[in-house]
């Protein structure tokens, strides 16, 4: 425990942009067929430097399978609630759970460079403590680390709703679930929240027999996907509100509030939509009678395409859909960003009117049919996937690889690991870095990214920006 607040702990958003820009960035490493070990990949990220744009160091796992996927930090700028009572915490430990074995590691990375596993907790223990399977995403909350499931009990997961669980951000003990009453939730996958404003919003993805062997075509086309938004009291732990974004919006993902609490709305992600094959995204906002409504602010299009050059999955189509599988948003609350993992595109929006966002940069690399080299002139397998963007809003930052049976799916064959980013102007505008490009060993594919001393999908704050 330090004796003043970490220094990377700041109460607004703004102070958290003027902080110092970040040198290193932590990435998971997936062995898709579980003949190695998964890993984490500390890559530098310091122009300066002479080992920029490469990993410096890997910290592989003993176990093989763990599948992973997402992951947090034990603490973040959330410490800084005066509900906390836990002010003092390091941003020290990243969280990373096994999507598909359930073990979840803490890894010590106070030194980067030599980053160590210093507690396993095995699957075992998560079913006993909460009955919940599959982790997923971590959120360092004022009072311990939240952990998201996608899975309930029994081998298939289907033994009971998934939902979210809650460790202690010292000892990381398995404390128990967080919810008292869930209402019409039964699916799981992102949850953010707004700490003062007291409300936490969770989406929906499918039920493991829905996501493990790959995309169901069946449950797909029969709207069998999530596709609802949930909305709770967080200090209750009660669901208040529930939307449905419609049946044929399948697979609402990623949740991003506005990072600054005095604003109340935010947006949420839909891969795609089973009557045109559009992405999508809502806006969610309270309204003046305490209520939430969401609208979709953006519906992005497919893309024409000969079936010979489409997987099996899209041949009867004729077309690629964008595949919005995640988004980010700046810490000004200015620019929203989309993968299109489907088209090979990432799009930046300006969302200062959240109702009417305007696009204003477009990044393509990769995709299904167009392949699009990056400017080094080396192949990007898949398309851009998981985003992050830096604390000041001029670097973004994204991975390739989705989920290993969807990527086999929708780009069959190994297509490895790489790491990107572009450069952000300050009025929009989106531009690759030709000076960027990490490659991953061989085997390996790379997923979430988090940035040195926090991030725009880590931080939540407890004080509005002046």
């Amino acid at each position: 425990m330090n004796l003043r607040p970490d220094p990377t702990f700041h109460a607004t958003p703004k102070l958290a942009m003027q902080a110092p820009a970040e040198t290193l960035a932590f990435t998971l490493m997936l062995s898709p067929d579980a003949s190695q070990p998964d890993g984490l990949a500390v890559v530098d990220v310091d122009p300066a430097s002479k080992s920029y744009g490469r990993i410096v160091h890997q910290l592989l796992m003993p176990h093989k399978g763990d599948e992973f996927h997402h992951f947090g930090w034990n603490a973040c700028s959330s410490s800084l609630s005066p509900l906390s009572g836990h002010a003092f915490l390091e941003r020290r430990y990243l969280i990373v759970p096994g999507i598909r074995s359930s073990r979840i590691y803490v890894i010590d990375v106070k030194e980067p460079l030599k980053a160590k596993i210093h507690k396993i907790i095995e699957p075992e223990e998560v079913f006993a403590r909460t009955g919940y399977s599959r982790p997923h995403t971590i959120h360092c909350g004022p009072e311990g680390i939240y952990v998201s499931t996608l899975g309930g009990g029994g081998p298939e997961g289907t033994d009971g709703p998934p939902g979210i669980f809650i460790m202690d951000c010292e000892s990381f003990e398995i404390l128990g679930r967080y919810e008292m009453d869930r209402g019409q939730q039964e699916k799981h996958y992102d949850f953010w929240w707004n700490l003062p404003r007291d409300y936490m919003v969770n989406s929906e993805w499918g039920l493991p027999p829905q996501f493990e062997n790959g995309l169901v075509p069946e449950d797909l086309l029969s709207n069998k996907y999530g596709h609802r938004i949930h909305f709770w009291n967080l200090r209750q732990r009660r669901n208040v509100q529930t939307l449905d974004l419609g049946a044929n919006h399948q697979m609402a993902l990623e949740i991003r509030p506005a990072h600054d609490p005095a604003k109340d709305h935010g947006f949420v992600g839909v891969v795609v939509d089973t009557t045109n094959l559009q992405g999508a995204i809502f806006t969610w906002r309270r309204k003046a009678d305490g209520e939430f409504e969401a609208v979709k602010t953006i519906a992005i299009d497919p893309q024409p395409a000969d079936p010979a050059d489409l997987p099996e999955l899209l041949k009867g189509f004729g077309a690629v859909p964008p595949l919005v599988t995640d988004i980010d948003l700046s810490l000004d609350d200015r620019f929203l960003y989309v993968s299109c993992w489907g088209t090979g595109e990432m799009r930046q929006y300006d969302v200062s009117d959240p109702m009417k966002p305007k696009l204003t940069g477009t990044v393509e690399i990769g995709g299904i049919v167009k392949r699009k080299a990056h400017p080094n002139g080396k192949a990007f397998g898949y398309g851009p996937q998981m985003v992050e963007v830096s604390r000041d809003g001029r670097r973004v930052y994204w991975t390739n690889s989705l989920y290993s049976t969807w990527d086999d799916q929708f780009y069959p064959g190994d297509r490895g690991g790489a790491m990107v980013m572009a450069h952000a102007g300050a009025d929009g505008g989106l531009t690759l870095a030709e000076d960027f490009w990490v490659e991953f060993p061989k085997g390996y594919r790379s997923h979430q990214i988090r940035l040195e001393g926090g991030d725009c999908s880590t931080d939540s704050f407890c004080y509005p920006s002046v």
